[in-house]
């Protein structure tokens, strides 16, 4: 089978060292990739939102599957324009339509959703240019912290969290008057700020049938103990010690079936992962958002927990076959430690020289922002590698993974050492 990811990150690379050690994988193709994608499969020097040239790629290398790693292709149509194209439309894609992208494209859409179908989520209002001084009064009748939320996509940027009222009334004046975050901010949802632990839930779904992958959290501030400004994810474990069966045995009857079947009443066609963004408030699972995608840090950690051939998945949901596949995950803890530029989330420096990849022994580095320059891979984004190791206890996978953290070097490197800690205490 030929088979194009579309996407650069360390989901995308994870993808692609799983896709090809399946024996159904005849050739791999990663759009447009990084250095280490470039190990695993070739590298297409083109963006995954350009679709028409994605097309004559696909057509050219008569591609029989393409996995969509990130949001913004999903959001932007790819699907709709696969299925919809004159000689393409046979060619299978594992990512949902425009309409199912909504879950995670407008928020404002999801909170509807789940209200719809009774999903449990926090009370929430939504404003815009009509009605937004009406949004700062309603942000008085709130006890802090705010919960400010842009729409649409605004690269993990778009929520914030305020502990002072003026505050927060003056961001979300800034939100909507003099779009912050662009368009994304047009229309901004209020929410009730939950209490809890959060972590996150995954699901490949054919649009009927479903596997519940291995749960994850993930780490988002860059600070340790979960300070200073959010990033796209500083690292994560699986399994979560609290996520016990019982509590995921809540989300499945409460949220993930709920979920799908929404999806199936109002017409949606959902072929793909939804990322489920939950919060454990005293045992009981609210959803905090819904992703259309998989998670990236999670996904370096809840792919390499999958023990059976994901391409044999992959295919099952595309075909609308997955009750008849097998799935099987491996019980041991998976953890990933994300290195990132010096500066990032803010300004950072790319280009910088990263050696040290060929002494981490038996720790998988998944390339989140590299480049090959040469002989020599060099940083190109903010969040560079991630490094992800399974053991038999959590403590020992964090050890090799913060010995392979040590190990690699480049200038400016930083990374969190308290990953994992809180769930140890």
């Amino acid at each position: 089978m030929k088979i194009l990811i579309l996407g650069s990150g360390g989901r995308e690379h994870a993808f692609a060292w799983k896709i090809a050690q399946s024996p159904l994988c005849t050739a791999l193709f990663i759009a447009p990739g990084n250095a280490g994608t470039s190990q695993v499969a070739q590298n297409v020097a083109i963006e995954a939102t350009d679709f028409d040239r994605l097309a004559d790629f696909i057509a050219a290398n008569e591609i029989e599957l393409v996995v969509v790693g990130p949001e913004a292709p999903l959001v932007a149509g790819f699907t709709d324009f696969m299925r919809q194209h004159p000689t393409l439309n046979h060619v299978r894609v594992v990512g949902p339509d425009k309409a199912g992208a909504a879950l995670e494209g407008s928020k404002d859409f999801a909170k509807q959703f789940m209200m719809r179908h009774g999903i449990p989520t926090a009370a929430y209002r939504s404003f815009d240019s009509s009605n937004l001084e009406e949004g700062i009064a309603y942000l008085a009748t709130l006890q802090a912290p705010y919960v400010l939320k842009a729409d649409g996509l605004a690269a993990g940027k778009g929520v914030l969290i305020i502990n002072d009222l003026a505050e927060a009334q003056a961001a979300l004046r800034e939100m909507i008057a003099e779009a912050k975050f662009g368009a994304a901010s047009a229309t901004v949802v209020v929410e009730q700020f939950l209490r809890g632990i959060e972590l996150s839930v995954f699901v490949l779904t054919d649009g009927k049938d479903y596997c519940l992958l291995p749960a994850a959290k993930d780490y988002k501030r860059i600070g340790e103990g979960d300070t200073g400004l959010n990033t796209g994810g500083m690292g994560a474990v699986s399994p979560v010690p609290f996520a016990n069966e019982e509590f995921l045995k809540k989300v499945e009857e409460r949220i993930v079936k709920p979920t799908l079947a929404g999806l199936q009443k109002e017409g949606i066609d959902y072929v793909g992962f939804i990322f489920i963004g939950l919060m454990n408030v005293g045992g009981e699972p609210y959803v905090i958002e819904y992703n259309v995608r998989m998670g990236d840090p999670e996904t370096e950690v809840v792919i390499p927990r999958i023990k059976t051939d994901l391409l044999t998945l992959l295919d099952a949901a595309s075909r609308r076959r997955l009750a008849q596949a097998a799935f099987e995950i491996d019980s041991r803890t998976a953890v990933t430690v994300m290195l990132v530029s010096g500066g990032y989330p803010e300004a950072f420096e790319k280009g910088k020289p990263i050696s040290g990849l060929d002494r981490i022994g038996e720790v998988t580095a998944f390339h989140a922002g590299t480049k090959q320059q040469g002989e020599t891979v060099v940083t190109a984004g903010g969040r560079v590698i991630a490094l992800t190791a399974l053991a038999d206890s959590m403590q020992e996978a964090l050890q090799r993974s913060y010995r392979a953290a040590e190990t690699i070097t480049y200038e400016g490197k930083y990374y969190r050492r308290d990953i994992g800690r809180d769930l140890m205490a």
